[in-house]
């Protein structure tokens, strides 16, 4: 109740706003769609998405245009993947790595949730969406771990990652950003394409082709964008 209240109070910059509700199921669910029918939010998080039919249960209910997150917490929303990304005002997935784990019965370390990782990154590529957002970091004053984390989410090929505190903003995008000898390597290639053309060359021991060029501009435009 206060947590609506306070939407509902603020003053709000909606363009910039993702609300997180109540998983379908609770008895908060009906409760928060009524806030949220009053509003112009944009984007609503649907924790706990397990099938299509739980994210038109909540497309209907808002009565309006809004993007859907859903997030993948259980392993039968994880098998049900394809099913929730072909939904209707899905935008893209998330990944919430504590409550999986607890579902799976698993450890919540990286290796244990790699897999699921993997094919929630490859299902949301094969749907043709944008690269899921990987899951939070619990220790947010550890400015190192958060660091870490995010370069492996990027790595991986997740498109960003949730925060939970204000002082994880930084630090993931430094995870997010290139680093500064892939930035030189990006410079370098187009430098050369833009020299001696497109196609495959040999450049310093090394065959530079299209993949590799397409590669290196997004490296730069990706440093130009976070930086």
């Amino acid at each position: 109740m206060a947590a609506r209240d306070a939407i509902a109070a603020a003053a709000l910059n909606w363009h910039n706003v993702i609300v997180r509700i109540n998983p379908v199921e609770t008895v908060h669910f009906e409760f928060d769609m009524s806030l949220l029918r009053s509003v112009p939010v944009r984007m609503v998080m649907v924790p706990k998405a397990e099938s299509s039919d739980m994210i038109s249960r909540v497309d209907r209910s808002l009565d309006k245009k809004c993007a859907l997150l859903p997030q993948i917490e259980t392993v039968k929303s994880l098998f049900a993947l394809q099913d929730i990304l072909h939904a209707e005002r899905v935008d893209r997935v998330a990944f919430g790595h504590l409550d999986f784990a607890l579902d799976l019965g698993s450890s919540i370390d990286k290796d244990a949730l790699l897999l699921a990782r993997s094919q929630i990154v490859l299902h949301s590529r094969y749907a043709d969406k944008p690269p899921p957002i990987d899951s939070v970091t619990a220790e947010f004053h550890d400015t190192d771990t958060v660091s870490a984390e995010a370069k492996e989410a990027k790595n991986l090929g997740f498109g960003g990652k949730l925060i939970i505190h204000p002082a994880q903003e930084l630090p993931v995008k430094r995870g997010f950003a290139p680093s500064p000898a892939d930035i030189v390597w990006a410079e370098s290639v187009v430098q050369i394409v833009e020299k001696c053309g497109s196609g495959a060359l040999a450049a310093d021991g090394s065959m530079t082709d299209r993949p590799n060029e397409i590669r290196a501009r997004h490296i730069i435009e990706r440093a130009g964008t976070i930086s």
